[in-house]
């Protein structure tokens, strides 16, 4: 085990600390490697970038909007695939087929769909006498259909969490209260909701730490545009580092989304915790 843990320890470790070495030094381009110490003269300028700013404050929409969006979507999709209906098991199938697409492939072929002048959705539109409406050239709009892009992209994914949960729950506890007497809502209120709540916690944080690294489908589907209307804070980093050739900035960006996002999911987990002992 001892050889074994310091490789996975070295692989999991040496990426972020060479990070932070170039975040805080002078990066030679000549010789492909950091050279003079800086200290946080790099940090000082990232958090004084605007861009970088900027870029954060957009991520931070699209997670507001996407994850619960997402997750409301997507137990309400399990519990609808979990009653029995004709037709559920194809309707389960094709929810499996955004998960196997790649997420830039995605982006790309949304990008497609969505073009205001040959894309399907816009004519579909116009058959009713909407539109054309510029999906990707509105700032508005472009934010909406990245969430709506990325949304179609991993709901099935937390369907099947959902599911997984739902068909785990107690039977004898369902019968119990409706021997009882209890109606739906009471028994979605006191036992469906309670029991479901560490899979909910479980799910959310899982797709949180997917949705903060959102990048390849922002990337294809509007490259960040129009303005700074959707550009994430990843592809403003990858935009610095492998465009701008600035990689001491690019890094000190990885290194402040990097904590930032330590932070966050460690108060997700300390809540997950606190509402697994209270439900």
């Amino acid at each position: 085990m001892g050889p074994a843990l310091v490789l996975l320890a070295g692989m999991l470790l040496y990426p972020i600390i060479y990070t932070v070495w170039v975040s805080l030094s002078d990066f030679d381009l000549a010789t492909f490697q950091p050279s003079g110490w800086v200290g946080l003269r790099n940090y000082q300028a990232v958090l004084a970038d605007p861009g970088f700013l900027q870029s954060l404050k957009v991520t931070g929409v699209y997670l507001v909007i996407a994850l619960p969006l997402q997750m409301v979507l997507g137990f309400a999709l399990a519990f609808l695939l979990n009653v029995e209906w004709r037709g559920r098991g194809l309707l389960r199938a094709l929810f499996l087929i955004p998960m196997v697409v790649a997420p830039v492939v995605a982006g790309g072929v949304w990008r497609m769909l969505l073009d205001p002048l040959w894309g399907v959705v816009n004519y579909a539109l116009g058959l009713v006498g909407v539109g054309p409406v510029e999906w990707i050239g509105d700032p508005t709009l472009a934010m909406v259909s990245l969430i709506l892009i990325d949304t179609w992209r991993w709901t099935p994914f937390v369907v099947l969490i959902a599911s997984a949960g739902i068909l785990a729950l107690p039977t004898d506890v369902y019968e119990a209260a409706r021997a009882d007497g209890a109606g739906r809502w009471r028994i979605l209120r006191h036992i469906t909701i309670p029991l479901l709540v560490p899979v909910v916690a479980a799910a959310f944080v899982v797709r949180w730490l997917g949705a903060v690294k959102m990048f390849d489908i922002a990337l294809a589907a509007t490259k960040g545009g129009p303005g700074q209307a959707t550009d994430v804070v990843n592809l403003y980093i990858y935009e610095k580092g492998f465009r701008g050739l600035e990689f001491g900035s690019a890094s000190s960006m990885a290194t402040v989304v990097l904590l930032i996002t330590m932070i966050i999911t460690y108060f997700l987990f300390r809540l997950t915790r606190r509402l697994e002992n209270r439900w």
